[in-house]
C-alpha cells in the first residue's frame, strides 16, 4: 500500500479527516507522556501514564456499558460491538486466517500507532494500548483484553483476544 509519511494514500475525506484528528491526539499523548517521564523518571512517569491510561479506559468502557444497559442488552462482547467506540473509519481492518485455520478481524493500520513509529516512540506508545485492557474491564470486569499482536511490538497487525477471568 502506498503511504504519504506513514499514513495510507486516501482519497475518502472523511478518513482523511479522521487521520488529522487522529494525528494530533497521537501527538498530544507523546509530548504529555515524554513530559511526565522526563519530569518522574522513568519508571514513576510510566506508572502514572498506566493509571490515567487505565482510568481513561474504564471510562470508555462504562460509557459503553451504560448505553448497552440502557437498550435492555447482554454484556457481552457482539453488543459492546454494537455501540460506537471509536470512528468508524481511521483504522484498517481486514479479516486475516490465523495459523489454527481461524478467521479473525485484525487491525493493519492504526493512526495512533503510525505517528508514533514515525517519531520512534514505540514503546510510549504502547503504554497507551491498555486503553483496551481497560476500556473492556470497564465494560464487564471479569472480560480481559490481551493484545496477542501489535504493530508497536514490530508485528504486522494488531490483534485482541478476549478470556473470561471470573
Amino acid at each position: 500500500m502506498e503511504t504519504v509519511d506513514t499514513f495510507p494514500l486516501c482519497e475518502d475525506r472523511w478518513q482523511q479527516d479522521v487521520w488529522l484528528l487522529a494525528r494530533r491526539m497521537a501527538l498530544l499523548y507523546y509530548h504529555m507522556a515524554d513530559a511526565i517521564v522526563k519530569r518522574l523518571g522513568e519508571e514513576e512517569g510510566k506508572k502514572l501514564i498506566r493509571e490515567a491510561i487505565w482510568a481513561y479506559g474504564q471510562a470508555c468502557g462504562r460509557r459503553v456499558r451504560e448505553e448497552v444497559d440502557r437498550q435492555g442488552l447482554p454484556a457481552d462482547l457482539e453488543n459492546y460491538s454494537t455501540i460506537p467506540d471509536l470512528p468508524s473509519k481511521g483504522w484498517l481492518a481486514e479479516h486475516r486466517t490465523m495459523p489454527d485455520g481461524e478467521v479473525r478481524r485484525v487491525t493493519t493500520f492504526c493512526p495512533l500507532a503510525a505517528v508514533w513509529k514515525e517519531l520512534g516512540a514505540e514503546e510510549l506508545g504502547r503504554l497507551y494500548c491498555l486503553v483496551d485492557v481497560a476500556k473492556f474491564d470497564g465494560y464487564r470486569p471479569g472480560l480481559r483484553a490481551v493484545h496477542t499482536k501489535n504493530v508497536l511490538d514490530g508485528d504486522p497487525y494488531c490483534l485482541i483476544d478476549f478470556k473470561e477471568t471470573g
